[in-house]
């Protein structure tokens, strides 16, 4: 999943970066991954209580090593590692949320990646780009997902339709269809305002071409394709093809049973959701790709691994990640978790390989874009989803609510 998962801490966050300019590896020489040690493991969510079934298993190949793995729920994660930064006690590897990973990284508590050891050519491009601050690689990719759209077929042939729709405009047309024809609710379910509404929006940004950050993390959010985005975007709340009304905690897999919402965007983890929840769904709903404007490009989400620069284990912690991100560590991994697999290789058998819905997540990832990692990520974010709530209420035009979103954007990125 894409955990973004955030705190109001960003006093405390200041502060641990006073403390930590410093910091950038504590002079220690490393034990070596033959001696005899015990390897501190942080990870977030599900992930952390999954993870440490996989320590076990690597510890009987590894008799020398002792994987203590401690599970951090993602609702304290980002507080938790502050503030072990700041008092120089992060875990020897610890899991990255896509969105801070740049700000621990700047701080100087990320060792850099051995490049050597681990090959970008090995992991989907939009993942490894995840874990690249200011050019240099601080997290090995873990899993990640992106978001596709989850369409009713049932519904389609009551509204006329065939298939899924293929481009931008397509969906916006289907989304009227399903509403007055097959007397759907809505049209689409996408997320008008409030935290993170800038998720929903990736899709409509990139597949017009536009972006929040280019690649030198520049702030190009007001960009005349961005603008076109969030017309378009905005466009479904003007029409009533979409809820202005934003709910927190909503869940749509709940109306997407009953049938009020016939599509939305959303990650792999609802597959499963749908399968186990609506048994009775079975064969009347389908996944596709993002529809193509410029062309067809979702976001990348999902978390990386990263090396304490101040751990004195980093060979250890090295193979230990090895050993997490390679094929068949990424495989296994999938079918603990269901978590998609970062390694390309990983994909090339089993269910990974035939599954139709999951072929379609792989497609997608190919082509996924990854916002660059900035140490104010979340409040860069927040300005968009600012941005999206006022042309969704109808309070602002796309062109002056992304023009104040980039003038402060512009302030927070160094």
């Amino acid at each position: 999943m894409h955990h973004a998962a955030r705190t109001a801490s960003f006093a405390l966050v200041a502060a641990s970066a006073l403390v930590l300019t410093a910091c950038g590896g504590s002079g220690n020489a490393d034990v070596g991954a033959d001696a005899k040690q015990t390897l501190t493991v942080w990870a977030m969510g599900t992930e952390g209580e999954k993870l440490a079934d996989v320590a076990k298993t690597y510890e009987k190949a590894h008799p020398n090593i002792t994987v203590k793995v401690t599970p951090v729920g993602w609702d304290v994660a980002h507080q938790k590692l502050v503030a072990a930064a700041a008092a120089s006690k992060l875990p020897d590897v610890m899991q990255m949320g896509s969105t801070y990973l740049g700000e621990f990284a700047e701080m100087g508590a990320l060792e850099p990646v051995d490049t050597k050891v681990f090959k970008k050519g090995d992991f989907f491009p939009a993942a490894w780009d995840q874990g690249i601050y200011d050019g240099e690689a601080y997290g090995v990719p873990w899993y990640v997902d992106t978001r596709v759209l989850y369409y009713r077929t049932d519904l389609a042939k009551k509204a006329g339709l065939d298939g899924a729709p293929g481009t931008m405009a397509d969906l916006q047309k289907a989304a009227a269809a399903y509403r007055d024809k097959a007397g759907t609710k809505w049209g689409l379910s996408i997320q008008p305002s409030g935290l993170d509404a800038v998720q929903s929006f990736y899709p409509f940004l990139y597949s017009a071409g536009g972006a929040v950050l280019d690649d030198s993390a520049k702030p190009v959010v007001n960009s005349p394709a961005a603008v076109k985005a969030l017309e378009n975007y905005g466009s479904y709340y003007s029409k009533g093809l979409s809820d202005k009304t934003f709910r927190p905690g909503y869940d749509v897999t709940k109306d997407f049973n009953t049938g009020a919402v016939p599509m939305f965007f959303s990650g792999p983890w609802v597959v499963g959701l749908l399968n186990d929840n609506y048994p009775d769904l079975k064969g009347k709903w389908a996944v596709a790709p993002v529809p193509a404007d410029k062309a067809s490009v979702s976001f990348a989400g999902g978390s990386s691994l990263a090396i304490s620069a101040d751990s004195p284990r980093k060979a250890a912690a090295e193979d230990f990640i090895t050993y997490l991100t390679d094929a068949k560590g990424q495989a296994d991994w999938y079918e603990r978790t269901k978590d998609l697999p970062a390694n390309t290789q990983a994909w090339d058998a089993g269910e990974l390989a035939t599954d139709a819905n999951l072929t379609v997540f792989r497609k997608q990832m190919e082509t996924a874009e990854a916002i660059p990692a900035q140490p104010k990520l979340t409040e860069i974010t927040s300005k968009v989803d600012e941005a999206i709530g006022a042309v969704t209420q109808g309070k602002s035009s796309a062109k002056a609510a992304l023009d104040k979103a980039q003038s402060a954007i512009e302030s927070l990125v160094g």
